[in-house]
């Protein structure tokens, strides 16, 4: 309980002076994406986050705010009709994630930890069966084991194994390890999209 309790803190610091550090790039991307496309900056979608407990988690937004002309999908592919020339941009550089450090401030997520599913997609909470659970029994990270060791390359059922062994190997040094790790695969623009 006491390393929860103080990795909790240590988030909350950090996500702070990472938000105050970032205001730039927060104000650029913000312009950005209210020049190229109608619609609000952020985009807002409901998470399942610690204990299954559901959350709205924040991410610039990277696609056309009007989709009813297209097939209604939660998957994204790289030749997505969907996805705004900027949103391509942030997708790639991963700067459409930035703004869930106000999800840390509000301590729904941490910087490590297994990435929050959808409620309803790949399944829902009570549809996990125990072992999976265990994704569940810390906070979602804006990155984690899963997103360093590939990124967006396997499907759920792989990403879900990963988690578990993260859970199984928590640590603080373990987070700074997958931290420093992430820094790293930030920039990093391959694999960011699902194989079909």
């Amino acid at each position: 309980m006491y390393k929860r309790i103080m990795k909790s803190f240590l988030d909350f610091i950090f996500a702070l002076i990472a938000i105050l550090f970032l205001l730039p790039v927060f104000l650029i991307v913000s312009i950005a994406i209210k020049i190229e496309s109608k619609g609000p900056v952020l985009f807002k979608q409901p998470r399942l986050g610690l204990n299954g407990l559901e959350f709205n988690i924040y991410k610039f937004r990277s696609m056309i705010y009007d989709q009813s002309p297209f097939n209604k999908t939660y998957e994204v592919y790289e030749d997505d009709p969907r996805i705004t020339k900027v949103g391509k941009f942030i997708r790639k550089t991963s700067l459409d994630e930035i703004p869930q450090l106000f999800n840390i401030i509000k301590g729904e997520m941490s910087f490590i930890g297994p990435r929050p599913p959808l409620p309803y997609f790949p399944k829902k909470y009570e549809d996990y069966i125990e072992n999976e659970r265990q994704r569940f029994t810390v906070k979602p990270g804006i990155s984690g084991l899963a997103q360093v060791r590939c990124r967006e390359v396997h499907d759920w059922e792989v990403n879900i194994r990963i988690d578990e062994e993260y859970v199984n190997n928590y640590s603080f040094m373990y987070d700074l390890k997958l931290f420093m790790a992430s820094l790293w695969f930030f920039f990093k623009t391959d694999n960011i999209y699902r194989k079909r």
